[in-house]
C-alpha cells in the first residue's frame, strides 16, 4: 500500500474513532496531526517524545482530546475502551495509551514497519 493509500486508510479510522468516543459520551478534539522534523526534535531534546520516526512526520498519527463534563481526561483507565477499539479497527492501529512510554492522546498507524 502507497503512503497516500495509507494516510487515507488512517484517516477513515480517526472518523471512525471519533463518532465511537462521541456516541460513548465523549467531546472529542482535535490535537497535533502533522509534525515537522524540526518539532519533533524539540520534542525528543524536551522529553515529550522518544523518538524521532514519529509516525507525525508522515500524517499516520493524530493526538485527540477527550473530554467528559468539560474536563480533559488523561486516565488510562477510562480511556482504554477508547484506545481498545482503535487497535481493533486494523492491525496497524496502535494507541499510545498501551506504551512503556504513555501517550495517551496518541493514535497512530504503523506503517513504518
Amino acid at each position: 500500500m502507497s503512503l497516500s493509500q495509507e494516510q487515507a486508510a488512517f484517516l477513515l479510522d480517526a472518523v471512525k474513532l471519533i463518532e465511537f468516543a462521541t456516541k460513548t459520551g465523549w467531546m472529542v478534539t482535535g490535537g497535533e496531526l502533522y509534525r515537522t522534523a524540526e518539532q519533533q526534535d524539540i520534542y525528543v531534546k524536551t522529553g515529550r517524545s522518544k523518538t524521532a520516526r514519529s509516525n507525525h512526520l508522515i500524517r499516520c498519527a493524530i493526538d485527540l482530546n477527550f473530554f467528559k463534563d468539560g474536563k480533559l481526561c488523561l486516565d488510562k483507565d477510562k480511556l482504554a475502551p477508547i484506545g481498545n477499539y482503535w487497535e481493533a479497527l486494523h492491525p496497524k492501529n496502535r494507541w499510545g495509551g498501551t506504551w512503556r512510554f504513555v501517550d495517551i492522546p496518541h493514535f497512530e498507524r504503523n506503517v513504518q514497519g
